[in-house]
């Protein structure tokens, strides 16, 4: 096998595994992780991605002061999953307008195995416009939510992204 380190020259790039728990009633699909997020094999691993914060005050956890695997273990325990809309990737370096020749993420199997699951949000557009599309139809047994991206390329103020981030507490379709 090779070294770790190597694959990270190729542009080739392969995302990270699906974190869940069977009674989950969120669902938060990203695009694609960063390199940082790639390097470390964690979730929104750049040190100014707003995720852990946002998902902390929304829930009233303080993920930030977690380590990784706690963190995880609160998502779990809070009934919150957590993937991206594609799966692997050609792409230099960490932004959503570098990806190229895309593999989409099986997203229909992943909510098959979450009979609770009310709400999906997407963070940012990118995985809004792929995620829906992959979606189709299915996506209208959920409550939907387009939440604005926590990375830190999208420069709105803190604040802003709260109140969108937010309507994930909101009332859940009872479909």
């Amino acid at each position: 096998m090779a070294d770790a380190g190597a694959a990270f020259d190729a542009t080739r790039w392969q995302g990270l595994a699906p974190v869940h728990a069977p009674d989950a009633e969120w669902l938060l699909l990203g695009s694609f992780p960063g390199v940082a997020s790639l390097r470390a094999q964690q979730y929104y691993g750049h040190p100014r991605n707003q995720f852990w914060r946002l998902v902390g005050e929304v829930f009233g956890v303080d993920l930030v002061a977690m380590g990784y695997a706690e963190r995880l273990a609160a998502l779990r325990a809070h009934r919150i999953a957590v993937w991206d809309v594609i799966t692997e990737t050609e792409r230099a370096g960490s932004l959503d307008s570098a990806i190229r020749n895309p593999f989409a993420s099986d997203l229909g199997r992943l909510i098959a195995q979450l009979p609770a699951l009310r709400t999906i949000g997407f963070n940012g557009g990118t995985a809004l416009r792929f995620g829906l599309r992959q979606l189709g139809p299915l996506a209208a047994r959920y409550r939907v939510l387009g939440l604005p991206s926590s990375s830190p390329a999208y420069t709105m103020p803190y604040d802003d992204k709260l109140r969108a981030w937010r309507e994930l507490a909101g009332p859940s379709n009872d479909t």
